[in-house]
């Protein structure tokens, strides 16, 4: 990472430590080195493959729920085999030594929660999902099974359309977002991981907090803002954060 990196690794650590209070804010940058391929990076993103309003849409759910599965669940399936990384677990043992309060995260992946720490999943999980009839919720899998078996689109046991507890292109956000503006509001410091900080509303929650430090592998709206910008790679940086505040796991 070069000596220069090394120095803003102290500064980081500097800030952690003097800070009173801290949050992350985490996009899909932080669950690349766990296998699942991120949205808007240059060259590999999703959506530059793709317009998610075509296919990743309320309005493409409503259009055919059957081609939508086709196109998400794939994808989707291949968070099932991830495993939370070490950027992942370094933020869950900040959090218990109290040092971070916890994470705001766009992913749905469900690595945070799984690493152990406090999540405010502002995009949704994969965990669940509900029916649009009668309102029952189900685990994802019970969706997954029907699919596999060549239920195309997957129904409740009502009659009706069941959906991912996922935020869709259209959606509006829910209860988790609410939480974190509210846990967010004048945050002495945020530190935000492997977003590109350009899909709103999330991406206006950086002026919500006092000093913002950016991890990210491209450039930001919010660089000008920022504290301190590390370009470095995220599992290093947070393998070389750890071992400058003294922990290893």
């Amino acid at each position: 990472m070069g000596v220069a990196a090394a120095k803003e690794i102290q500064v980081l650590a500097r800030l952690i430590r003097e800070s009173a209070r801290t949050l992350a804010l985490t996009g899909a940058g932080i669950s690349t080195a766990s296998g699942i391929p991120d949205f808007r990076s240059r060259g590999v993103g999703r959506w530059e493959k793709v317009d998610p309003m075509e296919v990743s849409s309320v309005q493409a759910f409503q259009r055919d729920p059957a081609a939508f599965w086709r196109y998400n669940l794939k994808w989707w399936l291949e968070f099932a085999d991830a495993e939370p990384n070490p950027a992942h677990h370094v933020l869950a043992t900040l959090e218990r030594r109290k040092l971070l309060q916890g994470v705001i995260t766009q992913n749905v992946d469900g690595l945070h929660v799984r690493a152990g720490s406090q999540t405010w999943e502002v995009h949704g999980h994969l965990r669940t999902c509900r029916c649009l009839g009668c309102g029952g919720r189900y685990e994802f899998t019970f969706l997954v099974e029907q699919f596999q078996a060549g239920k195309n689109p997957p129904r409740c046991p009502c009659g009706a359309l069941l959906r991912p507890d996922v935020v869709l292109f259209g959606d509006m956000l829910g209860d988790a977002f609410e939480q974190a503006v509210q846990v967010l509001h004048g945050c002495p410091l945020l530190i935000v991981v492997g977003s590109s900080l350009q899909v709103y509303p999330v991406a206006a929650l950086p002026r919500l907090a006092r000093r913002l430090v950016i991890i990210n592998r491209d450039p930001t709206p919010w660089d000008d803002q920022a504290a301190l910008i590390l370009r470095g790679d995220i599992v290093q940086v947070f393998e070389k954060l750890a071992a400058e505040l003294g922990f290893s796991d």
